[in-house]
């Protein structure tokens, strides 16, 4: 069994070790219950429930304490792949709720599995996920302000691989901040969340050059093809130099290797595999 989770990345704690350090404590208490859950549960269990606990914590970038966009509203999107199955669900820019995660797991048993916008709403509301409010007063502070150093490149994610050898990924993010309303990141998207029978991948960063990139699945393709886990991740995260791609990632195998990586320093992570690693 193995477990790794990321917080995106976080331009302040390069400069506030506070903030910083709250942020490691975080990660490490998570990774530990998310770990302790993964003893009772499948990957795919897991995954959404690790990404839901990194969706309550004010302190990431994702569910309660996300970015404001432009038009002043938050919206939110996440991503759920079954590497055993194959099926991928989530919801794009929905607005409201508290834990997009778990809305992209109830569409795992609908053909229809990704919606968006209204639709996403419509379908969470119908299913009971009842009216939430994600704003936090530091996040109203900083659009209001229009901070020039705002924290952008925030989304959290989880891979997991259970006692049975399977694989599952979690993505969920509030966005980059004061973005276009109606823009698409990659955390819904095959390119920042995938997973099959042989690697699962979650990514954070600019959710441009990462859609660009194809990250996640052409990560899992070459491991399927036979690159190892680290070597697909390397040429990966390489073929982004051209442009300066901004991304990280995270992610593991089915034989078991368990990788990190970020193309620019300060994405903060933490691994459980019977012990406890933090890093930022």
């Amino acid at each position: 069994m193995k477990l790794i989770i990321h917080g995106g990345f976080f331009s302040e704690s390069q400069t506030n070790q506070e903030v910083k350090q709250a942020k490691q404590v975080a990660l490490r208490d998570i990774v530990q219950a998310g770990y302790k859950y993964l003893e009772t549960h499948n990957a795919l269990e897991t995954a959404v429930y690790t990404v839901r606990l990194l969706e309550d914590c004010e302190l990431f970038n994702a569910g309660t304490g996300s970015q404001i966009q432009s038009d002043g509203k938050i919206r939110l999107s996440a991503s759920l792949m079954d590497g055993k199955t194959q099926r991928f669900s989530g919801v794009i820019n929905i607005e409201d709720v508290k834990n997009p995660i778990c809305i992209a797991e109830k569409l795992m048993a609908y053909d229809d599995r990704v919606l968006s916008g209204k639709g996403a709403l419509d379908f969470a509301r119908e299913n009971g996920f009842k009216y939430h409010n994600p704003e936090i007063p530091q996040r109203r502070k900083e659009y209001e302000k229009k901070l020039s150093d705002s924290i952008r490149l925030g989304t959290v994610g989880c891979v997991a691989l259970d006692i049975y050898g399977d694989i599952a990924a979690a993505t969920s993010t509030g966005g980059k901040g004061f973005e276009i309303p109606g823009r698409v990141s990659d955390s819904a998207t095959a390119a920042g969340n995938y997973a099959n029978a042989f690697a699962g991948v979650s990514c954070t960063g600019v959710g441009e050059d990462i859609v660009s990139g194809a990250i996640a699945a052409k990560i899992v393709t070459r491991v399927t093809d036979g690159f190892t886990l680290h070597a697909a991740s390397d040429k990966t995260l390489d073929e982004l130099k051209p442009y300066n791609g901004f991304a990280g990632i995270i992610a593991i195998a089915a034989n078991g290797d368990i990788y990190h990586d970020d193309t620019h320093p300060y994405m903060v992570w933490a691994l459980h595999d019977g012990e406890v690693e933090v890093f930022e």
